[in-house]
């Protein structure tokens, strides 16, 4: 009887203080920004849901607003903080709306919609695992496998068709992501709203990094020795 509580109770405390195990997601995949071409993507891609919500609302006629903002949806910009991304992407989306048929005004005004949009910067510290797409090196191995008696021509082609697989799978990973959310707001209203989430490359986090506003200038001047305050 003892020795089954000298057992039980260093199990029991075992059990108790036991934690939930640490486990990773499920694979997925994530974009990755990496030129002005990918932000051009995105505002046609937005554009085209912005014309899709306005023709499900019966707002076809109703004119619109881009206003990049800093913080929070009713928050504008103040002027020289807005970044490489919020002035490039602004224009890029007015003339994807405009290309829509979008009737897209140069100022607001109480009857037009508003479509905010804003960037946050996430930059993760730790280091990351990055792992393989499912399936890639049992691709690659089956490709050489397969044909391991045929010709050499053949056994060439076989591999640089696994290398460009493999190459078309890889991208580097990144410490550094930005979500990009838009809002299609009327009278106080959110008609519609979309949040994206990308990878970035970390020496291009200044694109996306808000500038904070210059001081005044404070001119110094030589200090004063002791003799010259008697």
């Amino acid at each position: 009887m003892k020795i089954f509580a000298i057992v039980a109770i260093p199990l029991l405390l075992l059990s108790c203080s036991r934690i939930p195990e640490p486990i990773g997601y499920p694979h997925s995949t994530q974009e990755k920004m990496q030129a002005a071409h990918h932000w051009n993507v995105l505002a046609r891609d937005m554009a085209n849901s912005i014309n899709n919500e306005l023709i499900r609302s019966d707002f076809l006629d109703t004119a619109v607003f881009v206003k990049e903002t800093c913080g929070s949806d009713g928050e504008p910009c103040p002027q020289q903080v807005t970044t490489v991304f919020d002035e490039g992407f602004r224009d890029l989306l007015i003339t994807e709306l405009v290309n829509f048929g979008i009737p897209t005004s140069a100022s607001t005004n109480s009857e037009s919609i508003t479509i905010n949009y804003k960037v946050q910067t996430v930059h993760h510290q730790s280091s990351r695992l990055r792992t393989l797409r499912p399936g890639l090196i049992t691709a690659l191995t089956t490709a050489v496998t397969v044909i391991r008696n045929a010709p050499a021509e053949l056994l060439a082609i076989s591999l640089a068709a696994g290398a460009d697989y493999g190459n078309t799978t890889y991208t580097r990973t990144s410490n550094v992501e930005v979500i990009i959310t838009a809002s299609m707001v009327f009278r106080d209203k959110y008609l519609f709203r979309s949040s994206n989430i990308y990878y970035i490359n970390g020496g291009d986090y200044h694109h996306y990094q808000q500038v904070r506003q210059k001081g005044k200038e404070i001119q110094l001047t030589g200090a004063r020795s002791l003799s010259d305050t008697f």
